[in-house]
């Protein structure tokens, strides 16, 4: 790789890892069994950070932070498929397989959900949250998303807790 990697996602239904390299503007794809780099799928600008699969439309799911954008890329070949506004200071997503969403935590005090239909993406609910509470993890098995809210002056650091609806 050509420089240091931010986010890497192992496919489950290929032998493939899709790997963020921001300074290198690209997204790198590992034959994770000859373990080697197999090909390099360029991305407009070096803000691409947090990365999810979506393994059941075959899209590779990357936020950006400049300019904020969720944008969606086909996992045979690296196509863009769908761009999006997000919130910024993206950190960390995830995609809700149950309910095909995608989840999306920010610095800038915001929760982004968006939703895949047909190929299309759209952004359906922007959540206040604080601002540098940006480190989530979405758990499916118990159907939560944590989120680490960092101590403020007067205010103790905390892990809020989301539940998907419906």
């Amino acid at each position: 790789m050509q420089a240091h990697p931010e986010s890497f996602q192992l496919a489950r239904s290929t032998r493939r890892i899709f790997v963020n390299v921001p300074k290198a503007h690209e997204i790198a794809v590992i034959d994770r069994f000859a373990g080697k780099q197999t090909a390099s799928w360029a991305v407009q600008n070096g803000s691409n950070f947090p990365m999810a699969l979506d393994e059941s439309s075959q899209r590779i799911i990357v936020s950006f932070r400049n300019p904020a954008q969720l944008r969606i890329f086909s996992m045979h070949d690296g196509s863009a498929v769908a761009a999006v506004d997000a919130c910024g200071d993206a950190d960390d997503l995830f995609v809700d397989e149950k309910r095909q969403r995608g989840y999306l935590s920010c610095g800038d005090g915001y929760l982004d959900v968006f939703e895949a239909s047909g190929g299309e993406y759209r952004r359906t609910a922007h959540i206040p949250t604080i601002s540098g509470a940006r480190t989530s993890l979405f758990v499916p098995e118990v159907d939560r998303l944590f989120l680490a809210a960092r101590a403020n002056p007067g205010t103790p650091a905390a892990i809020w807790v989301f539940r998907p609806m419906p």
